[in-house]
């Protein structure tokens, strides 16, 4: 079973999930990156361009997901060198300082919440999120264009790009797609026809959504129904070492 609350690191989820039946959903790109427990160790989620499968493992986990764009101070490495990817913290940060904190969350009875206290304690000591690239992902989230964005946050068409790829992962208008994407399956689990969720969320039409939903899924959008009804939404799912955040 999948729960999430806010967390008091400002902007951040807390989520945890237990295995179980039911079926597994592949984690589609949500422009977040997230510090995960599973099985004893600490694992650092990169921000997601494409679907990521899942491969069947079903494990406990708990997680820390960062809102766009905040997690690369937090653990000191540019959003794009861990694109598409699940790695060990230990890849990230020194091993003596990582095992530790993983055997203090294995150990707590309440995993999430030792999980959500390590990231405060380390947060406290970390720069704070770039502000300005927190207004271009609450820009691009509000459905401006990348034009607007740069124009919005005083940054021209280059530098825009190269700091949002230190960021987000990836660029602006990928994030913009991301973000786009997101906002019409939000609306789609909420019931509301395939055609007005794509003009809703800032699609030309429900065959562009579809395009979309193709690309950075690979799911059609029944098919994304189907698997998600009476589940948890898949930008939320829970992640999995081998690369992929599935419902368990």
């Amino acid at each position: 079973m999948y729960a999430e609350r806010a967390s008091l690191l400002p902007g951040a989820v807390l989520w945890h999930n237990e295995p179980g039946p039911g079926p597994v959903v592949p984690v589609l790109p949500d422009g977040c990156m997230d510090l995960l427990w599973t099985e004893g160790r600490l694992l650092v989620a990169g921000p997601d361009t494409h679907a990521q499968a899942p491969d069947g493992v079903r494990a406990a986990y708990a997680g820390v997901r960062f809102p766009p764009g905040a997690a690369p101070a937090f653990f000191g490495v540019p959003a794009h060198e861990l694109r598409d990817l699940r790695v060990d913290l230990t890849d990230v940060w020194p091993a003596r300082q990582v095992r530790p904190l993983a055997d203090r969350v294995t150990d707590a009875p309440d995993r999430t919440a030792a999980l959500e206290a390590v990231a405060l304690r380390h947060a406290a000591h970390s720069p704070p999120p770039d502000p300005v690239l927190r207004a271009v992902a609450e820009e691009l989230d509000a459905g401006a264009t990348v034009a607007a964005t740069a124009a919005a946050v005083g940054l021209g068409a280059r530098l825009l790009h190269r700091r949002s790829l230190d960021a987000f992962g990836y660029g602006p208008k990928t994030l913009a797609r991301v973000l786009r994407l997101q906002r019409a399956l939000a609306l789609v689990r909420d019931g509301v026809p395939y055609a007005e969720a794509a003009l809703a969320a800032g699609c030309s039409d429900q065959a562009h959504l579809a395009r979309e939903m193709r690309a950075l899924a690979g799911l059609t959008l029944g098919r994304y129904a189907e698997l998600t009804a009476g589940s948890w939404p898949a930008n939320s799912d829970t992640p999995a070492p081998s690369g992929s955040r599935t419902t368990a």
